[in-house]
């Protein structure tokens, strides 16, 4: 259930608001000024507001795999430059 409270109600019953997303799974709108301006969620949705920027981030942070990560990486774009293009329609439909 996604409810809207405002940001000094959210400050007070931050405690309660916690309780509620981590047992009820409620999600909160937070408003500041009559306007959302953050959400207080249970953490297993987040995964669907991540964007392509955060992933590339994420990749850009993940540990090196050694001597070999070079070629392999050389291998990864040589298999993405080499890809056939699409075909405009498929045999299966």
């Amino acid at each position: 259930m996604i409810k809207t409270i405002n940001a000094t109600d959210a400050a007070r019953e931050f405690s309660e608001i916690l309780n509620s997303v981590k047992y009820k799974r409620d999600s909160f709108t937070v408003m500041r000024g009559g306007k959302p301006t953050a959400a207080i969620v249970p953490v297993e949705s987040i995964g669907i507001l991540r964007t392509m920027s955060e992933l590339r981030l994420l990749i850009k942070n993940l540990p090196r795999l050694g001597e070999d990560s070079l070629q392999f990486a050389r291998d990864i774009n040589d298999v993405c430059h080499d890809q056939p293009a699409m075909p405009d329609s498929s045999s299966w439909e």
